[in-house]
């Protein structure tokens, strides 16, 4: 009786096996979107002006003024309990401290100076202003100039990219190329505009800003993002294998049935699926189901109720504040939540953050910033990523990924997809916000990668 209940044990482990991992062996085709899709007032069809139009931050005196005002006159806050960090979220004993400086040290018209140091640009793509930055290196003879698409996500902007980017216009010793780079505002991020209708997910995004680099003159180019980029970028070089040269992602991570399977069995023998030296970044699942539910709270509100969080987040630049900067704070590093200043201090500048926080309360975009959950997770644009990961992609892909990253899959797992996944690069420290945090660690992986993808490009056009 015992072996007959190993054997059905067995037979039904199997099963379970195969019905998972049976859709993979059956990718699916690329499914077909409208490229013209309109995300504008229907009024405006036709009418639009498609032009290139150069583009300037402005901290108006209005808005200084008004931000002020609201920061000088915000209720006294309930006092933290005591001998806790971030715990409970953002410590309120330390807003005190930032909206001082925010009212009274942050120098607006210098910061707004330090925005427009890249020259900065609008053009409307499907109904819809999208902001963008461009930089164009001066190189010498002989040194090509590649051009790379940089994607943000959420709560960043395209502040994240500023410390990073004259690393990546300039020849990298032991390249012969650097990057033109383009670093869009996603649609209803800072100074793009938001669509007027339910639907824009990350896929739809993907559509636009393939169209922005068209526009541009590339029909060929590289593509880097995290966070919310990299389910853009994903998407991108799943629609688009045969224009996207290559994806560097540092947030690469795939979701279909063979690798819930995969995670699952590591579960039970992480030998097979994780080195292991990296299994405690997958396992136990445990911890990671416990950090789901501790962490990701915002993401659930976000993708049902967007608008309602978003009326008091518009309204309070403290709040405002206090939503956003713990967010870079535990997703930096866990280990943030038990210090007192969340660790805020030990890996950005205040006026980085408040930059950051400028761009999303200048444009009044937080709420359609959040949006982007509700529409990436609504049922249409689920059944619709679903589909996408499984598709298999020949596009060059590259992983970086940085030790406190929010998820870890490794090589086999990835390749589900990325079956052309040419390296992985696993740093030892740094967080979510890896561009921001640690830039020249990012610059040079980007370079490293890109070199490996215009090589096997070469390879491929030698055979």
């Amino acid at each position: 009786m015992g072996k007959l209940a190993v054997l059905i044990v067995l037979v039904a482990a199997i099963g379970i096996a195969t019905w998972f991992a049976l859709p993979s062996f059956f990718p699916e085709s690329p499914p077909q979107l409208d490229s013209n899709e309109w995300w504008g007032p229907n009024d405006l069809k036709g009418k639009v002006d498609t032009s290139i139009k150069p583009f300037q931050v402005k901290f108006t005196d209005e808005i200084i003024k008004d931000l002020k005002t609201r920061l000088q006159n915000k209720r006294q806050l309930v006092p933290p309990l005591e001998g806790v960090g971030f715990e409970y979220g953002f410590n309120t004993k330390q807003i005190d401290a930032w909206v001082k400086y925010w009212s009274e040290e942050y120098k607006f018209a210098e910061r707004e100076k330090f925005f427009n140091k890249f020259p900065q640009y609008k053009t409307n793509i499907q109904g819809l202003d999208i902001h963008f930055i461009r930089v164009k290196p001066q190189v010498k003879p002989g040194v090509t100039v590649v051009p790379l698409l940089l994607m943000h996500g959420w709560p960043g902007s395209v502040r994240e990219f500023y410390e990073a980017i004259p690393l990546l216009t300039k020849q990298a010793s032991g390249y012969d190329f650097a990057f033109e780079v383009v670093v869009p505002s996603l649609p209803g991020y800072g100074f793009s505009d938001a669509a007027v209708r339910p639907g824009l997910g990350v896929t739809q995004i993907a559509v636009i800003f393939k169209n922005l680099m068209n526009r541009l003159g590339h029909k060929k180019f590289y593509i880097q993002g995290g966070d919310w980029g990299s389910a853009i970028g994903s998407s991108m070089a799943t629609l688009f294998q045969n224009d996207i040269l290559g994806f560097h992602s540092n947030m690469l991570f795939i979701q279909n049935n063979c690798s819930i399977f995969r995670t699952i069995l590591g579960a039970f023998f992480p030998s097979l699926i994780v080195d292991s030296h990296l299994a405690d970044r997958m396992y136990p699942l445990s911890k990671y189901f416990t950090y789901l539910i501790e962490e990701l709270g915002y993401l659930h509100i976000q993708a049902t109720k967007p608008d309602t969080v978003g009326v008091a987040l518009s309204d309070s630049p403290s709040g405002l504040l206090s939503y956003l900067l713990e967010r870079f704070s535990s997703a930096t590093s866990l280990e943030n939540r038990a210090l007192a200043d969340g660790g805020l201090s030990s890996h950005f500048s205040k006026d980085q953050l408040l930059d950051n926080l400028m761009v999303y309360w200048t444009t009044n975009s937080i709420t359609t910033s959040m949006r982007l959950y509700a529409e990436s997770m609504s049922s249409q644009n689920l059944a619709l990523g679903i589909r996408l990961d499984r598709v298999y992609t020949s596009v060059p892909a590259w992983a970086l990924q940085a030790k406190n990253e929010l998820f870890y899959q490794p090589p086999n797992i990835l390749k589900l997809k990325y079956q052309n996944l040419q390296g992985v690069t696993v740093l030892d420290e740094g967080g979510h916000f890896i561009a921001f945090e640690m830039p020249q660690v990012f610059a040079d992986d980007v370079f490293k990668a890109i070199k490996v993808f215009r090589d096997w490009h070469k390879t491929k056009t030698e055979l």
